[in-house]
């Protein structure tokens, strides 16, 4: 359960990144895009709490950062014709060697 919480957040995270990026486009309404920046985030925010049910704060936290963070660069890419390039890669990519040390090291304990 505490996984399917922390995709929620993680997805809600990535709402409000998505929604400042469209904050400041012209020709969406400033209001709206304030509206959806201030629900993705608290959502996010919500569902993290639920998460720290489940799964211990380090753990939660790197996954929801890092999923996040990869899942923001790939909207970037599709919706916002964003250039990614090999480190941007790589960054992506050591920071999900990074949860999965962190998971090694969780159940290693």
């Amino acid at each position: 359960m505490g996984y399917i919480f922390l995709l929620a957040a993680m997805f809600s995270e990535v709402v409000g990144s998505t929604m400042l990026k469209l904050s400041t486009m012209q020709g969406i309404p400033k209001i709206w895009g304030n509206v959806g920046v201030i629900a993705g985030f608290m959502t996010a925010l919500y569902f993290l709490q639920l998460t720290l049910q489940y799964l211990p704060l380090n753990l939660a936290y790197a996954l929801w950062a890092g999923g996040g963070t990869a899942l923001t660069v790939g909207v970037g890419a599709i919706l916002f014709k964003e250039q990614i390039n090999g480190m941007m890669v790589a960054g992506i990519l050591l920071i999900i060697g990074g949860v999965l040390v962190l998971n090694m090291a969780r159940v290693a304990h």
